[in-house]
């Protein structure tokens, strides 16, 4: 189950129209148009929401859908999934687990170990490098 709701009026203001967009209406980013596609940096990825730890660097890979992709989350409690029906479409919406926003959509068709493939949108994340923490 997904945590609490943050006030919509205080998210209008603090995030940019996209970031609200994605979080708070399940909407999704252009392919290849996040600032986090390509990223190479080392570093832990947070909710921009709510700055909950989603997923690291070290699982981070080029899957070539045009998202950042991850094999994993950081722990199996950063992140819920929930049944999306939404657009003629059976996908498993991926949310944060501490305060419930939007984040992307996990496939089964990753890479090894996991076989998960993560799509997130970068709209969603936050990326903490790991020289400043």
């Amino acid at each position: 189950m997904s945590g609490r709701r943050m006030d919509p009026e205080e998210l209008r203001r603090r995030l940019t129209p996209e970031q609200f967009h994605v979080t708070q209406e399940k909407g999704t980013e252009p392919a290849f148009s996040g600032q986090y596609h390509d990223c190479k940096t080392p570093g832990l990825y947070h909710c921009i929401v709510c700055g909950a730890e989603l997923f690291s660097s070290t699982d981070k890979y080029d899957s070539g859908s045009g998202w950042p992709s991850f094999r994993a989350p950081v722990s199996d409690a950063a992140v819920a999934t929930h049944l999306d029906r939404s657009h003629g479409m059976l996908r498993e919406e991926v949310v944060c687990a501490h305060c419930g926003a939007h984040l992307g959509h996990v496939f089964p068709d990753g890479p090894p170990p996991t076989g998960t493939r993560y799509c997130i949108n970068s709209a969603s994340l936050d990326l903490r490098p790991a020289d400043q923490d």
